[in-house]
């Protein structure tokens, strides 16, 4: 199976690493921002400018992300956050690419902004606290935490 780790470079990678684990013996491949430590990731990655709040870096990225994802046909997209999944995550559902978010592991009763939007992209959406479960739909999932 081929799957795209979508995150951004700071705590959302580190939580992303955590999972590593799980992925063995799949094809993985990352998209995230230009930083010393994704740089230095073995795996095959695309790095892109950071999007923050820029609604032109946003355009910018679905372009570029389309074609990532063209060119890679990955099986499904993994994303811990942050705002660099939601271009992928809508290009994914157009694509029929299948999409998981896990919620990062210090949101316990807020909900992030990323998780706002991307709730109705994901076909697999986790929280990782319990607690969280009360302020999603019944799309949210709680199985543990998985980080």
């Amino acid at each position: 199976m081929k799957i795209s780790l979508i995150c951004s470079h700071g705590g959302h990678l580190t939580e992303i690493l955590n999972l590593k684990d799980a992925f063995e013996g799949h094809d993985i491949f990352f998209i995230s921002y230009d930083n010393f430590r994704t740089r230095d990731l073995k795996e095959r990655k695309y790095l892109m400018e950071n999007i923050g709040t820029n609604p032109w870096k946003m355009v910018k990225a679905f372009f570029k992300i389309f074609n990532i994802l063209r060119n890679e046909k990955p099986d499904i997209l993994i994303s811990t956050g942050s705002e660099i999944a939601i271009p992928a995550f809508i290009l994914a559902k157009t694509m029929k690419i299948r999409t998981v978010f896990i919620e990062s592991w210090c949101r316990v009763k807020t909900k992030s902004g990323t998780g706002k939007i991307l709730y109705h992209f994901s076909d697999l959406f986790l929280v990782q606290w319990p607690e969280l479960l009360e302020f999603y739909g019944e799309k949210a999932k709680y199985e543990g935490a998985v980080i």
